[in-house]
């Protein structure tokens, strides 16, 4: 099963580091934010993922082509310019980098990837938020119910602190915890092949018409998860998620 990571958009709320690169190649430790989220994937063993590029795509590019030499030790024979690898340390993906565009919106970048998915079930996410969903149960909800898509439901994580209050006492704080009420998008989508019905060409923007028109003709379920979930939005999201990581225990990581 082929999964699509949406990489294309400008990323314009976190404009003090993507001026320079694409959003999904900013790091959190030493990684881009891309890698952890193909891990999510790979953990669940979906290991086939395509690249739906378009503001600096041929960074995106480049840091794929040069991924495994990178991620290996080997020897270079100075004189010819022969390179042996004497040992890799790559995880067992197979990616697919397109470019879908630079102004494409979300529907037409998946649009543009049809010859790309194979006429078979896909999933797609955003290249940009991490969670620790269970791409497993994800999968297994959405074959069981037979409808064209699934999105992942999730709380929004809360700005501040949460407080639990008794009278004028604070019975329990917890610091920014996930919002107890509504639910949103959260991306990791699965979606059907008759899905490409809903999506017209490049403006089409995924999250308007095409998944209204899918929950108004009952074909679009929810998958809900509980647990981790948060966007890279802004430095400030970053950072957290960069303190997460180095704090050893970061909720969506799995080794």
């Amino acid at each position: 099963m082929k999964t699509v990571i949406l990489a294309g958009g400008f990323g314009s709320r976190l404009a003090e580091l993507t001026e320079r690169i694409p959003k999904p190649l900013v790091q959190v430790g030493p990684h881009p934010i891309m890698w952890h989220i193909m891990n999510i994937y790979g953990a669940h063993g979906v290991e086939d993922f395509v690249i739906a590029c378009g503001y600096k795509g041929s960074m995106i590019k480049e840091y794929f082509h040069d991924f495994y030499i990178k991620s290996s030790d080997y020897t270079v024979d100075l004189r010819t310019g022969e390179e042996e690898v004497v040992r890799a340390y790559t995880p067992p993906w197979r990616v697919s980098v397109v470019d879908t565009g630079l102004n494409t919106m979300t529907g037409g970048r998946i649009k543009r990837l049809r010859s790309w998915l194979d006429d078979e079930t896909f999933m797609v996410t955003y290249g940009d938020g991490v969670g620790d969903v269970d791409v497993t149960a994800l999968l297994e909800f959405h074959r069981s119910h037979g409808k064209l898509a699934t999105v992942t439901a999730v709380r929004p994580p809360a700005r501040f602190g949460g407080l639990a209050i008794e009278g004028d006492r604070v019975a329990e704080f917890s610091e920014k915890p996930q919002a107890g009420g509504g639910w949103i998008n959260g991306g990791f989508f699965v979606f059907e092949p008759g899905v490409f019905d809903y999506l017209d060409g490049d403006d089409t923007v995924l999250e308007r018409a095409p998944l209204e028109a899918l929950s108004r003709d009952g074909e679009l379920m929810a998958f809900t998860h509980e647990g981790f979930w948060q966007p890279m939005d802004t430095l400030r999201e970053r950072s957290l998620l960069e303190q997460l990581w180095e704090s050893g225990d970061a909720p969506w990581w799995t080794p």
